[in-house]
């Protein structure tokens, strides 16, 4: 937990508070945008932009300290509409020659929509802690130890219910082929 005394020093321009509030939040918001954008490149480039234009705003104004997280959560949010409002007014630049019509040829929605069903009928066939795991770790995005900690189980724990998981999976999904 941070202290009003790092936000303090923070304001004034001290390099190690500035550090330090980074640090303890970054996770959070980078998290939340990545979630938002999809896209780890994006993400972290809106998560630094976040904190340059945060860091400025704290600087020459005062935010509460259990509110600091989500004020980075609301300037990031910010950053993202202008730039998709950006994004919607310019539209996309797309060069006709350079298109492969085979590979950006629609995809049949039935069989996109079958894929989805066989995996979520694979995904529930997997018994109850392998589809956690594979859900927090695949799906969401955790690391070994986040899913030990939320699953209360030891990582080696997670890495072979990961593993085993997967294989299963693997191994129905061929079947249905």
């Amino acid at each position: 937990m941070l202290k009003e005394d790092t936000f303090k020093k923070a304001q004034d321009g001290d390099l190690k508070s500035v550090e330090e509030i980074c640090s303890s939040t970054w996770e959070a918001v980078y998290r939340f945008i990545y979630y938002k954008v999809q896209n780890r490149q994006e993400a972290e480039d809106i998560t630094q932009e976040t904190y340059v234009k945060a860091l400025s705003h704290l600087q020459k104004n005062s935010v509460k300290i259990e509110q600091y997280t989500g004020f980075l959560k609301t300037v990031a949010l910010n950053i993202l509409r202008d730039k998709w409002r950006k994004k919607k007014r310019r539209g996309t630049n797309v060069n006709i020659e350079a298109i492969d019509a085979e590979k950006t040829a629609i995809e049949d929605e039935t069989e996109a929509s079958a894929q989805r069903e066989l995996i979520r009928n694979a995904l529930d066939r997997l018994n109850e802690e392998q589809r956690m795991v594979v859900e927090l770790r695949i799906l969401k995005g955790y690391s070994v130890a986040e899913t030990a900690r939320i699953i209360k189980k030891k990582e080696s724990t997670v890495r072979v219910l990961q593993y085993r998981a997967l294989q299963t999976l693997a191994s129905i999904l061929k079947n249905n082929d």
